[in-house]
Protein backbone atom coordinates (compact mmCIF):
# COMPACT_ATOMS: atom_id res chain seq x y z
CA UNK A 1 0.00 0.00 0.00
CA UNK A 2 1.02 3.29 -1.06
CA UNK A 3 1.01 6.42 1.54
CA UNK A 4 1.32 10.06 0.86
CA UNK A 5 2.66 12.23 3.61
CA UNK A 6 3.11 16.18 3.27
CA UNK A 7 5.20 17.29 4.56
CA UNK A 8 4.95 20.99 6.22
CA UNK A 9 7.90 22.82 7.58
CA UNK A 10 6.43 26.27 8.16
CA UNK A 11 8.08 28.91 9.78
CA UNK A 12 10.73 29.86 13.02
CA UNK A 13 12.62 25.92 13.80
CA UNK A 14 10.34 24.11 11.79
CA UNK A 15 12.26 23.75 9.13
CA UNK A 16 15.10 22.56 11.26
CA UNK A 17 13.59 19.92 13.30
CA UNK A 18 11.42 18.60 10.12
CA UNK A 19 14.37 17.81 8.61
CA UNK A 20 15.42 14.69 10.91
CA UNK A 21 11.81 13.68 11.41
CA UNK A 22 11.63 13.60 7.28
CA UNK A 23 15.08 11.37 7.52
CA UNK A 24 14.16 9.14 10.15
CA UNK A 25 10.23 8.57 8.64
CA UNK A 26 12.48 7.66 5.18
CA UNK A 27 14.55 4.74 7.48
CA UNK A 28 11.73 3.47 8.80
CA UNK A 29 9.79 3.41 5.38
CA UNK A 30 12.50 1.22 3.68
CA UNK A 31 13.05 -1.09 6.83
CA UNK A 32 9.79 -1.38 6.96
CA UNK A 33 8.93 -1.99 2.94
CA UNK A 34 6.35 1.33 3.31
CA UNK A 35 6.00 3.09 -0.14
CA UNK A 36 6.00 6.26 1.03
CA UNK A 37 5.36 9.56 -1.53
CA UNK A 38 6.61 12.84 0.68
CA UNK A 39 5.48 16.05 -0.98
CA UNK A 40 5.95 19.48 0.43
CA UNK A 41 3.74 22.68 0.91
CA UNK A 42 3.53 26.17 2.56
CA UNK A 43 1.53 27.05 5.79
CA UNK A 44 1.61 29.45 8.26
CA UNK A 45 4.14 32.86 7.51
CA UNK A 46 6.13 31.27 5.16
CA UNK A 47 2.50 31.12 3.08
CA UNK A 48 1.93 34.46 3.87
CA UNK A 49 4.63 36.09 2.75
CA UNK A 50 4.45 33.98 -0.48
CA UNK A 51 0.64 34.24 -1.06
CA UNK A 52 -0.80 36.82 0.95
CA UNK A 53 -2.24 33.62 3.25
CA UNK A 54 -1.66 31.55 5.68
CA UNK A 55 -3.49 28.92 4.36
CA UNK A 56 -3.26 28.46 0.56
CA UNK A 57 -5.85 26.53 -1.72
CA UNK A 58 -3.59 24.83 -3.08
CA UNK A 59 -1.34 23.72 0.49
CA UNK A 60 -5.00 22.81 1.27
CA UNK A 61 -5.85 20.44 -1.79
CA UNK A 62 -2.52 18.46 -0.92
CA UNK A 63 -3.56 18.13 2.37
CA UNK A 64 -6.90 16.58 1.29
CA UNK A 65 -4.90 13.91 -0.45
CA UNK A 66 -2.92 13.37 1.97
CA UNK A 67 -2.90 10.21 4.38
CA UNK A 68 -1.02 12.06 6.91
CA UNK A 69 0.65 15.46 7.34
CA UNK A 70 3.89 16.50 9.35
CA UNK A 71 4.15 20.28 10.15
CA UNK A 72 7.17 21.80 11.96
CA UNK A 73 5.54 24.85 13.46
CA UNK A 74 3.99 28.21 12.51
CA UNK A 75 4.43 31.72 13.70
CA UNK A 76 6.49 34.81 15.01
CA UNK A 77 7.03 38.26 16.12
CA UNK A 78 7.15 39.30 12.37
CA UNK A 79 3.40 38.84 11.49
CA UNK A 80 2.28 40.26 14.84
CA UNK A 81 0.91 43.27 12.91
CA UNK A 82 -0.77 41.35 10.48
CA UNK A 83 -5.04 41.15 11.42
CA UNK A 84 -6.27 38.53 13.28
CA UNK A 85 -7.48 36.39 10.13
CA UNK A 86 -4.45 36.75 8.39
CA UNK A 87 -1.98 35.55 11.37
CA UNK A 88 0.19 32.28 10.52
CA UNK A 89 -1.74 30.77 13.71
CA UNK A 90 -5.25 31.07 11.51
CA UNK A 91 -4.00 29.14 8.56
CA UNK A 92 -3.02 25.82 10.82
CA UNK A 93 -6.71 26.22 13.17
CA UNK A 94 -8.51 26.73 9.50
CA UNK A 95 -6.27 23.33 8.08
CA UNK A 96 -7.46 21.73 11.81
CA UNK A 97 -10.99 22.78 10.59
CA UNK A 98 -11.13 21.52 7.40
CA UNK A 99 -10.18 18.47 7.80
CA UNK A 100 -11.90 17.72 10.57
CA UNK A 101 -8.80 16.95 13.01
CA UNK A 102 -11.28 16.53 16.19
CA UNK A 103 -8.60 15.31 18.31
CA UNK A 104 -5.54 15.94 19.48
CA UNK A 105 -3.36 13.67 21.43
CA UNK A 106 -0.07 14.72 23.74
CA UNK A 107 1.72 12.05 25.46
CA UNK A 108 3.83 13.04 28.03
CA UNK A 109 6.73 10.66 28.95
CA UNK A 110 9.28 11.40 31.31
CA UNK A 111 12.58 9.64 30.32
CA UNK A 112 14.39 8.06 33.15
CA UNK A 113 17.43 9.80 31.44
CA UNK A 114 15.71 13.19 31.74
CA UNK A 115 14.55 13.54 35.22
CA UNK A 116 17.44 16.14 36.12
CA UNK A 117 15.83 18.05 33.25
CA UNK A 118 12.50 18.94 35.15
CA UNK A 119 11.95 21.60 37.70
CA UNK A 120 9.77 19.41 39.37
CA UNK A 121 11.32 16.61 42.03
CA UNK A 122 12.44 13.59 41.22
CA UNK A 123 10.19 11.97 43.77
CA UNK A 124 7.15 13.81 41.84
CA UNK A 125 7.88 12.88 38.32
CA UNK A 126 9.72 9.48 37.71
CA UNK A 127 7.76 7.24 35.85
CA UNK A 128 5.21 9.66 34.93
CA UNK A 129 3.61 8.49 31.48
CA UNK A 130 0.25 10.10 30.74
CA UNK A 131 -1.79 11.29 27.69
CA UNK A 132 -4.18 14.42 27.09
CA UNK A 133 -6.78 14.22 24.86
CA UNK A 134 -7.96 17.15 24.00
CA UNK A 135 -10.66 18.68 21.75
CA UNK A 136 -9.30 20.41 18.57
CA UNK A 137 -12.11 21.86 16.74
CA UNK A 138 -14.87 23.29 18.55
CA UNK A 139 -14.75 25.46 21.88
CA UNK A 140 -13.74 28.95 22.34
CA UNK A 141 -11.17 28.97 19.83
CA UNK A 142 -14.10 28.27 17.11
CA UNK A 143 -17.58 29.28 18.62
CA UNK A 144 -19.71 32.38 17.12
CA UNK A 145 -20.25 35.04 17.18
CA UNK A 146 -17.08 36.51 17.94
CA UNK A 147 -15.07 39.61 17.32
CA UNK A 148 -14.24 43.53 18.85
CA UNK A 149 -17.16 45.78 18.96
CA UNK A 150 -17.77 49.61 20.62
CA UNK A 151 -19.97 49.72 23.08
CA UNK A 152 -22.39 53.03 23.33
CA UNK A 153 -19.63 54.53 25.16
CA UNK A 154 -17.19 54.20 23.12
CA UNK A 155 -15.39 51.49 24.93
CA UNK A 156 -14.47 48.54 23.19
CA UNK A 157 -15.38 45.05 24.10
CA UNK A 158 -14.07 41.50 22.85
CA UNK A 159 -16.23 38.56 22.87
CA UNK A 160 -16.25 34.96 22.19
CA UNK A 161 -18.24 32.28 22.12
CA UNK A 162 -17.70 29.21 24.10
CA UNK A 163 -19.76 26.43 22.17
CA UNK A 164 -19.81 22.60 22.33
CA UNK A 165 -22.45 20.54 20.76
CA UNK A 166 -23.52 17.26 21.88
CA UNK A 167 -22.04 15.40 18.90
CA UNK A 168 -18.57 17.11 19.45
CA UNK A 169 -17.91 16.11 23.12
CA UNK A 170 -19.40 12.81 22.22
CA UNK A 171 -17.24 12.32 19.63
CA UNK A 172 -13.82 13.09 21.65
CA UNK A 173 -14.59 11.29 24.70
CA UNK A 174 -15.30 7.69 22.60
CA UNK A 175 -11.81 8.85 21.56
CA UNK A 176 -10.64 9.20 24.58
CA UNK A 177 -12.47 6.20 26.10
CA UNK A 178 -10.51 4.33 23.34
CA UNK A 179 -7.02 5.75 24.26
CA UNK A 180 -8.08 4.75 27.85
CA UNK A 181 -8.61 1.42 27.28
CA UNK A 182 -5.49 0.64 25.58
CA UNK A 183 -3.40 1.85 27.80
CA UNK A 184 -3.94 1.15 32.00
CA UNK A 185 -8.20 2.32 31.60
CA UNK A 186 -8.55 5.28 34.13
CA UNK A 187 -9.67 8.68 32.26
CA UNK A 188 -9.89 11.79 33.62
CA UNK A 189 -12.58 14.50 32.16
CA UNK A 190 -11.36 18.17 33.11
CA UNK A 191 -14.25 20.71 32.69
CA UNK A 192 -15.52 23.60 34.69
CA UNK A 193 -19.08 22.29 35.49
CA UNK A 194 -19.74 24.40 38.79
CA UNK A 195 -19.58 27.43 36.61
CA UNK A 196 -19.81 26.98 33.05
CA UNK A 197 -22.86 25.47 30.81
CA UNK A 198 -21.08 24.32 28.40
CA UNK A 199 -19.18 22.06 30.53
CA UNK A 200 -22.00 21.05 32.61
CA UNK A 201 -23.61 19.37 29.40
CA UNK A 202 -19.55 18.12 28.56
CA UNK A 203 -19.83 16.20 32.04
CA UNK A 204 -23.07 14.63 31.33
CA UNK A 205 -22.47 13.34 27.79
CA UNK A 206 -18.88 11.66 29.56
CA UNK A 207 -20.97 9.81 32.03
CA UNK A 208 -23.37 8.67 29.27
CA UNK A 209 -20.63 7.43 27.49
CA UNK A 210 -18.28 5.98 30.16
CA UNK A 211 -21.45 3.94 31.39
CA UNK A 212 -21.29 1.54 28.53
CA UNK A 213 -17.76 1.31 29.22
CA UNK A 214 -18.21 -0.46 32.58
CA UNK A 215 -14.12 -2.00 32.69
CA UNK A 216 -13.17 1.69 32.32
CA UNK A 217 -12.74 3.97 35.17
CA UNK A 218 -14.03 8.01 35.12
CA UNK A 219 -13.38 10.59 36.99
CA UNK A 220 -13.98 14.19 36.81
CA UNK A 221 -11.42 17.56 38.15
CA UNK A 222 -12.00 21.15 37.62
CA UNK A 223 -9.46 22.62 35.21
CA UNK A 224 -8.11 24.41 38.13
CA UNK A 225 -7.88 21.31 40.27
CA UNK A 226 -6.16 19.28 37.37
CA UNK A 227 -3.45 22.28 36.52
CA UNK A 228 -2.68 21.67 40.73
CA UNK A 229 -2.73 17.76 40.15
CA UNK A 230 -0.44 17.78 37.09
CA UNK A 231 2.35 19.60 39.26
CA UNK A 232 1.99 18.03 42.50
CA UNK A 233 1.40 14.46 41.75
CA UNK A 234 1.52 13.80 37.79
CA UNK A 235 1.37 9.49 38.07
CA UNK A 236 -2.06 9.73 39.30
CA UNK A 237 -3.55 10.31 35.73
CA UNK A 238 -3.50 8.14 32.74
CA UNK A 239 -5.65 9.74 29.57
CA UNK A 240 -6.83 13.47 30.40
CA UNK A 241 -9.75 14.46 28.01
CA UNK A 242 -10.63 18.01 27.66
CA UNK A 243 -11.67 20.72 25.40
CA UNK A 244 -9.77 23.36 23.31
CA UNK A 245 -9.15 26.25 25.45
CA UNK A 246 -8.30 23.42 28.60
CA UNK A 247 -6.24 21.47 26.96
CA UNK A 248 -3.93 23.93 25.48
CA UNK A 249 -3.03 25.35 28.54
CA UNK A 250 -2.81 22.05 30.62
CA UNK A 251 -0.75 20.49 27.60
CA UNK A 252 1.78 22.95 28.11
CA UNK A 253 1.92 22.75 31.80
CA UNK A 254 2.81 18.87 31.29
CA UNK A 255 5.71 19.87 29.47
CA UNK A 256 7.75 20.98 32.41
CA UNK A 257 6.79 17.02 33.27
CA UNK A 258 9.09 15.99 30.94
CA UNK A 259 11.89 18.45 31.04
CA UNK A 260 11.29 20.53 28.18
CA UNK A 261 8.20 21.29 25.82
CA UNK A 262 10.77 20.33 23.13
CA UNK A 263 10.42 16.55 24.30
CA UNK A 264 6.70 16.82 23.16
CA UNK A 265 4.90 15.40 20.44
CA UNK A 266 1.40 15.71 19.44
CA UNK A 267 -1.48 14.07 17.27
CA UNK A 268 -4.12 15.75 15.59
CA UNK A 269 -6.71 12.95 14.19
CA UNK A 270 -9.72 12.56 12.32
CA UNK A 271 -11.71 9.86 11.06
CA UNK A 272 -10.40 7.46 8.71
CA UNK A 273 -6.59 7.46 10.10
CA UNK A 274 -5.46 10.74 8.75
CA UNK A 275 -3.64 12.74 11.14
CA UNK A 276 -1.23 15.98 11.19
CA UNK A 277 1.57 15.55 13.38
CA UNK A 278 3.73 18.28 14.94
CA UNK A 279 6.34 19.31 17.67
CA UNK A 280 4.20 21.42 21.04
CA UNK A 281 7.29 23.69 20.71
CA UNK A 282 5.95 26.56 18.26
CA UNK A 283 8.12 27.99 16.13
CA UNK A 284 10.65 29.87 18.87
CA UNK A 285 11.96 32.37 16.02
CA UNK A 286 14.85 33.43 18.45
CA UNK A 287 16.22 30.13 18.14
CA UNK A 288 15.82 29.92 14.30
CA UNK A 289 18.98 29.37 11.91
CA UNK A 290 21.30 29.23 15.09
CA UNK A 291 21.61 24.84 15.23
CA UNK A 292 20.06 25.43 18.80
CA UNK A 293 16.96 23.70 18.54
CA UNK A 294 15.79 20.38 19.70
CA UNK A 295 14.27 18.04 17.35
CA UNK A 296 13.26 15.30 19.76
CA UNK A 297 9.96 16.46 19.61
CA UNK A 298 9.48 16.27 15.74
CA UNK A 299 11.39 12.85 15.78
CA UNK A 300 8.96 11.63 17.96
CA UNK A 301 5.94 12.97 16.47
CA UNK A 302 7.22 10.55 13.18
CA UNK A 303 6.42 7.77 15.90
CA UNK A 304 2.92 8.83 16.37
CA UNK A 305 2.45 9.17 12.17
CA UNK A 306 3.67 5.69 12.36
CA UNK A 307 1.54 4.52 14.53
CA UNK A 308 -1.56 6.39 14.03
CA UNK A 309 -1.67 7.28 10.24
CA UNK A 310 0.53 4.30 8.68
CA UNK A 311 -0.20 1.45 10.85
CA UNK A 312 3.52 0.37 11.29
CA UNK A 313 3.78 0.26 15.44
CA UNK A 314 7.21 -1.54 15.30
CA UNK A 315 8.51 1.32 13.11
CA UNK A 316 7.11 3.90 15.43
CA UNK A 317 8.48 1.34 18.84
CA UNK A 318 12.02 1.71 16.96
CA UNK A 319 11.88 5.48 16.32
CA UNK A 320 10.92 5.80 20.32
CA UNK A 321 13.60 3.69 21.28
CA UNK A 322 16.35 5.49 19.09
CA UNK A 323 15.37 8.54 21.04
CA UNK A 324 15.80 6.90 24.48
CA UNK A 325 19.20 5.52 23.54
CA UNK A 326 20.33 8.91 22.67
CA UNK A 327 19.15 10.39 26.13
CA UNK A 328 20.93 7.39 27.72
CA UNK A 329 24.41 8.29 26.24
CA UNK A 330 24.13 11.50 27.76
CA UNK A 331 23.77 13.71 23.93
CA UNK A 332 21.29 16.94 24.88
CA UNK A 333 20.84 19.96 23.17
CA UNK A 334 20.64 23.41 25.13
CA UNK A 335 16.49 23.37 26.00
CA UNK A 336 17.68 19.83 28.40
CA UNK A 337 21.21 19.92 28.97
CA UNK A 338 22.14 20.14 32.40
CA UNK A 339 25.79 19.34 34.24
CA UNK A 340 27.05 15.81 33.33
CA UNK A 341 25.67 15.92 29.82
CA UNK A 342 27.00 16.73 26.38
CA UNK A 343 25.25 19.40 24.55
CA UNK A 344 24.76 19.38 20.91
CA UNK A 345 23.22 21.49 18.64
CA UNK A 346 20.15 20.65 16.19
CA UNK A 347 22.15 18.72 13.55
CA UNK A 348 24.54 16.90 15.81
CA UNK A 349 21.34 15.14 17.69
CA UNK A 350 19.49 14.39 14.51
CA UNK A 351 22.39 12.36 13.28
CA UNK A 352 22.48 10.81 16.23
CA UNK A 353 19.08 10.05 16.57
CA UNK A 354 19.32 8.52 13.11
CA UNK A 355 22.40 6.49 13.50
CA UNK A 356 20.57 4.85 16.43
CA UNK A 357 17.60 4.08 14.51
CA UNK A 358 19.98 2.69 12.07
CA UNK A 359 20.89 0.38 14.98
CA UNK A 360 17.69 0.02 15.80
CA UNK A 361 15.83 -1.42 12.77
CA UNK A 362 19.18 -3.41 11.72
CA UNK A 363 17.24 -6.05 15.27
CA UNK A 364 13.70 -5.67 13.76
CA UNK A 365 12.66 -7.68 11.43
CA UNK A 366 10.90 -6.31 8.84
CA UNK A 367 6.83 -5.90 8.61
CA UNK A 368 6.97 -7.53 5.13
CA UNK A 369 4.50 -5.39 4.19
CA UNK A 370 4.88 -5.02 -0.21
CA UNK A 371 5.49 -2.11 -1.68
Amino acid sequence: MAFQVLLLPGDGIGPEVIAPARQALQQVARHCRLELHLDHALIGGAALDASGVPLPAATLEQARRADALLLGAVGGPRWDRVELERRPERGLLQLRSQLALFGNLRPVRMSPHLVAASPLKDAVVRDTDLLIVRELTGGLYFGEPRGVRKLPGGEREGFNSYVYRESEIRRIGLLALDMAAARQGRLCSVDKANVLEVTMLWREVMEELAASRPGLSLEHLYVDNAAMQLVQAPRRFDVIVTGNLFGDVLSDLAAALAGSIGMLPSASLGEGGRGLYEPCHGAAPDLAGQDRANPLAAVLSVALLLRHSLGCPEGAVAVEEAVEQVLAKGLRTEDIHRPGSRQVGTCQMGEAVLEELESVLAGTPPSGKAP
